[in-house]
């Protein structure tokens, strides 16, 4: 029987039906649509108040009905079906990991990122970074991976995004309330709760480490808001990416030493030490700390640590890379790097990079030079990083640069629709999630009916304008509770996806470069248009808040108005409904700016074709059959010509090939031509795009090489 490990006030739960405490503990429920149906059928009213929260909403259920689910045989009948997957999964031997890598038994991989974006009730994430982090660690407990993740735990999140009546983005940061949160303290193996402490100017610094589990994963996450810090320290861990350099530098110095030190505390000794960014990249250095200490040579040390580790970067503009001022590093580090048995000059050499401002201690170079196996996050993005790099080896031609790549992809459960799984079980095949990444599996799609498939399609963007409507309303009443919000969006229009981040390389505006055509565009009578946009910009970002803004006020243009919406709030759910629900899914990025990316994957696992500039993951999926691409893989003479040709690009494919094959229907309505784009992408980018091929390349091509140290 699960024991809870926090003083918590819950509605006493009828015994039959006693493990839904124990499923709340585990976020296997995140990914599984019939585990949150347990707590969503006995009241969902309050499933949607406490935002989907299981450990919230037993907080705050009525007792009867939760005696009124344990005394309905059809309740009880799914409560024991979930329980007893749930059990198979957590016990079952027969994993991808035995089957695959037998020879990794009893090696560990130590994940390290700044944001784990889990679930939408767990706001610790920002965005793409945290996503991808929270599907890495969903994908290692489905294939059974010997795998902990540390990060921190964030009480006040990221923000919460909040419009005012001109369109303009405020910041509010509401409190995680810990008891509300699936989080317990971690114990170690006496059963004491572990408190690291890391060495800053003048004081040390305390964090309590929390375990959330994910499936097979134990996730532990630091907080500093705590007795005896000082209130400056306490906000150290308060919000994500917040403060000046000296509470960033503080912060990435809890991660990456503080980390090691929470993992130690716990009897954990992992082989492999992977740091998502550069933002842990100080956890080598503790490493070889810990080894100098012992009486080895620092340069002996840090060359055996450099085959265990592992480092990707995700970011190919070069101010996305953090880099702190000397002065900073020897404030922070007098104390620290005697320890290393090392020089001053030595160690800020370790990571030196000369800025136009002056020289800087910078946290890609200390990763890149701490690690032996390095990798960008596709194909394109790779080729950028060896250039973006190559000054670091500069007897190396660009294409000879060590540093690879590993496409990015998505953890299928947790973002795939309902109804298009029951589709893929009669179609595809009952085993296909077993066999998820092979390539043949997949091409089945091709005989799901065209009207099934259409129908769920269209059952999709139904839900998705009922969400959009209902969030839209809801923030126009929160700045005008008089409001009579006007009627937006028709469920049966073609709906276009705009959502993730407003940075300006994103170019959300360039549809509008030409505002008359976009307008004739929107409002053919016989094929009418309407986009959804979402996303948040950076709180210090105020030329992304402004594209926020333009958009927004875009919408009350003539021409514009009901077939352009903002959706504030750009959340996991926000991503969810959207990457299943628009018909099709726009990605504008000034290239080669875009590393990656991973909702246009989401959208096209959900038969959501993608039109995308020709960057991130897009030139790898894009075949000229499961979507289009807008512009030319080339270089411009300037911002400007770029964003008009790409602009014009995007306009003749809209009106001559994608709303026409939308529209385009048989004597039963059904887009024939529309269904082949969308099956096409379902079939190529489900597969390569899937987390399970992402992990299978990280263990073949990183994990593997890096646990037997056979990358010397």
């Amino acid at each position: 029987m699960f024991v809870r490990d926090i003083d918590l006030i819950y509605t006493p739960i009828p015994e039959r039906i006693a493990r839904l405490q124990e499923v709340a503990y585990n976020l296997w429920w995140s990914w599984h649509s019939e585990a949150r149906d347990l707590y969503q059928q006995i009241d969902p009213v309050l499933w949607e108040l406490v935002y989907h929260s299981p450990t919230r909403f037993l907080r705050e259920v009525r007792q009867d009905a939760l005696k009124a689910a344990a005394a309905d045989p059809d309740y009880l009948e799914q409560y024991d079906a979930v329980l007893a997957a749930f059990d198979a999964y957590m016990s079952t031997e027969d994993t991808w990991f035995r089957r695959n890598h037998p020879e990794a038994e009893g090696h560990m991989i130590a994940y390290f990122s700044a944001e784990f974006g889990m679930h939408e009730s767990l706001p610790i994430y920002s965005g793409g970074l945290g996503i991808l982090s929270g599907d890495h660690v969903k994908e290692a407990s489905d294939m059974a991976l010997p795998f902990v993740a540390v990060g921190f735990i964030y009480p006040q999140g990221y923000f919460r995004q909040r419009l005012d009546p001109s369109g303009w983005q405020n910041a509010e940061y509401p409190k995680l309330v810990f008891a509300e949160a699936p989080a317990t303290p971690a114990r170690t193996a006496d059963g004491d709760e572990v408190v690291v402490t890391v060495e800053l100017p003048g004081r040390k610094i305390y964090a309590k480490v929390y375990q959330i589990q994910v499936g097979r994963v134990r996730l532990l996450l630091m907080d500093t808001d705590i007795h005896p810090n000082s209130r400056q320290d306490r906000e150290l861990s308060a919000r994500l990416y917040g403060g000046d350099q000296e509470m960033r530098i503080a912060q990435e110095m809890v991660l990456g030493i503080g980390g090691v030190r929470a993992l130690r505390r716990l009897g954990l000794a992992p082989t492999v030490w992977h740091m998502n960014e550069g933002h842990s990249a100080f956890l080598t250095l503790e490493l070889a700390r810990e080894r100098v200490q012992q009486g080895e040579d620092f340069h002996a040390a840090m060359e055996d640590i450099r085959h265990h580790a592992v480092f990707t970067t995700h970011t190919p503009v070069p101010a996305g890379n953090d880099a702190f001022p000397v002065p900073m590093i020897e404030k922070f580090f007098k104390d620290y790097y005697p320890q290393l048995g090392i020089s001053r000059e030595e160690f800020l050499n370790v990571a030196h990079q000369q800025q136009s401002w002056g020289p800087t201690f910078a946290m890609t170079v200390l990763a890149i030079r701490t690690t032996a196996l390095r990798n960008g996050v596709s194909k394109l993005h790779g080729y950028v990083a060896r250039g973006m790099w190559n000054w670091l080896y500069p007897d190396t031609i660009r294409d000879e640069v060590p540093i690879g790549h590993v496409t990015n992809g998505i953890h299928t459960a947790s973002w795939l629709a309902a109804e298009m799984r029951e589709l893929f079980d009669t179609y595809v095949g009952k085993d296909w999630e077993r066999n998820l990444d092979d390539p043949i599996t997949w091409d089945t799609v091709k005989d799901i009916p065209d009207a099934e498939l259409w129908a769920v399609r269209e059952k999709l963007r139904r839900r998705l304008i009922r969400f959009a409507r209902e969030r839209y309303n809801a923030h126009l009443l929160h700045n005008n509770p008089n409001a009579q919000p006007p009627a937006v969006l028709n469920d049966t229009y073609f709906t276009i996806g705009f959502a993730r981040r407003f940075a300006t390389y994103k170019r959300a505006t360039l549809m509008f470069k030409d505002v008359e055509r976009m307008r004739n565009i929107l409002m053919r009578a016989d094929r009418p248009v309407q986009i959804i946009f979402a996303g948040k910009a950076h709180p210090a970002d105020n030329p992304g808040k402004h594209l926020i803004q333009d958009v927004y006020q875009m919408a009350f243009q003539h021409g514009f108005q009901g077939r352009v919406i903002f959706v504030e709030e750009y959340d996991i759910a926000v991503g969810r409904a959207m990457v299943q629900g628009v018909d099709m899914w726009l990605n504008t990025p000034r290239r080669p700016y875009e590393a990656s990316g991973t909702s246009g994957q989401k959208a096209a696992l959900n038969g959501v074709p993608n039109a995308s500039i020709l960057d991130g993951w897009w030139p790898e999926a894009y075949n000229g059959k499961n979507g289009w691409a807008i512009g030319d893989e080339r270089e411009y003479m300037s911002p400007e010509e770029q964003d008009w040709n790409d602009a014009q690009s995007l306009y003749v494919l809209l009106e001559n090939e994608i709303i026409p094959a939308f529209y385009d229907r048989d004597e039963d309505g059904v887009p024939h031509a529309w269904l082949a784009v969308a099956k096409e992408s379902i079939r190529t980018c489900a597969p390569q795009f899937s987390m399970r091929r992402m992990l299978t390349d990280y263990m073949n091509q990183l994990y593997i090489p890096a646990a037997l140290g056979s990358t010397r």
